[in-house]
């Protein structure tokens, strides 16, 4: 079942970068290589990278999960700006109801490929009982606006009313 959804989300993200060409000033970005002239694809790509969700130290009233973005090599790098949005949790394929905001600087760039593995922050409340999940779908922003596709993040958590995500940043 996972199989067949990425092969979707993978024709899903290259039929939109397909029919968003020209979208780009509307608030698409097209996932441009931080250095130009290369033929290789976007690793900011939902496709062309990995994400991993593993428990992060916790701090004063809240749980912390860091989702950890790898790419391999053959991609070419990109930027990444901002926390992802529309992210959604699930447990086992079913929705868990609870959707995220946002914190922290929406601006700063970092660059995203192989060799340069980004990072970002999923904050819980944990004052609130935690719904189960195991999976993380969201949508990449780029300086110029979101990246086509859904990315995918495996990972045991336990989400809540009030859980926000903060922006990408460098390293793992």
């Amino acid at each position: 079942m996972r199989t067949n959804r990425k092969i979707a989300v993978t024709l899903a993200a290259t039929l939109a970068a397909t029919a968003l060409t020209g979208a780009a000033g509307a608030g698409v970005a097209l996932a441009s290589a931080a250095t130009g002239g290369s033929a290789a694809p976007s690793a900011c790509r939902p496709a062309n990278h990995t994400a991993k969700i593993t428990e992060a130290a916790g701090s004063a009233g809240h749980r912390h999960y860091r989702v950890t973005l790898t790419a391999p090599r053959g991609y070419e790098s990109c930027e990444l700006a901002g926390s992802p949005t529309g992210v959604r949790f699930s447990n086992h394929g079913s929705d868990s109801g609870v959707t995220a905001g946002s914190y922290g600087s929406q601006e700063t760039v970092v660059t995203f490929g192989p060799g340069r593995p980004v990072h970002f922050d999923i904050q819980v409340p944990s004052g609130r009982p935690g719904t189960p999940a195991d999976e993380a779908s969201f949508t990449l922003q780029a300086p110029g606006g979101q990246i086509p596709g859904t990315s995918v993040a495996e990972g045991r958590l336990k989400v809540a009313a009030g859980t926000l995500i903060g922006p990408v940043q460098r390293g793992a």
